[in-house]
């Protein structure tokens, strides 16, 4: 997570997809929130309070406008690849989780005894649902893929509905 001293200038749109409103923020490293909630002030809220001093990038920005219609085309179709740079922002184990859930397979679920184990911390699957709640980059970083040990969907940061609909549209694939 940033601190006052390393924060350095974040900006964001808005923009809408099947699974409701979605902001987009980048850092000049990459994308560091992708967030998915049911309305814009809902979304910017959200960001505000995890980035504060985040700036809107004016409507007539065109590039981070196709940044953003990028991210909604990822999320429609989320077995594809997004090819925009990503700036997660977390602790060091936060960042092992995210990365080993980037390696689990659209249309595939992993459990978070699973994700600790194959970090080498097998009594530590609290902390990957930890890390997974904490995670700001919707889709990119697939949380949604992430299930109990008994096949249960566990929790989502976004919601159960939008977890149910993603792990559905990848099983399709």
């Amino acid at each position: 997570m940033m601190t006052s001293e390393t924060r350095e200038a974040i900006r964001f749109g808005v923009g809408h997809c099947s699974l409701g409103t979605l902001a987009v923020a980048t850092t000049g490293d990459g994308i560091c929130a992708i967030l998915l909630r049911d309305h814009a002030d809902g979304v910017i809220r959200e960001l505000q309070e995890r980035f504060p001093g985040a700036q809107a990038a004016e409507g007539a920005d065109q590039t981070f406008r196709r940044i953003v219609d990028r991210v909604a085309a990822f999320i429609e179709s989320p077995g594809s690849r997004l090819d925009l740079p990503l700036d997660p922002q977390g602790t060091v184990f936060q960042r092992q989780v995210w990365e080993a859930l980037r390696l689990v397979p659209p249309g595939t679920t992993v459990s978070y005894s699973e994700i600790a184990r194959r970090l080498g911390a097998p009594k530590e699957a609290y902390l990957v649902g930890e890390a997974c709640a904490a995670n700001t980059i919707a889709v990119a970083i697939p949380c949604h893929r992430v299930v109990r040990k008994d096949g249960s969907l566990g929790g989502y940061r976004w919601g159960l509905k939008r977890k149910r609909a993603l792990l559905e549209r990848e099983a399709a694939l």
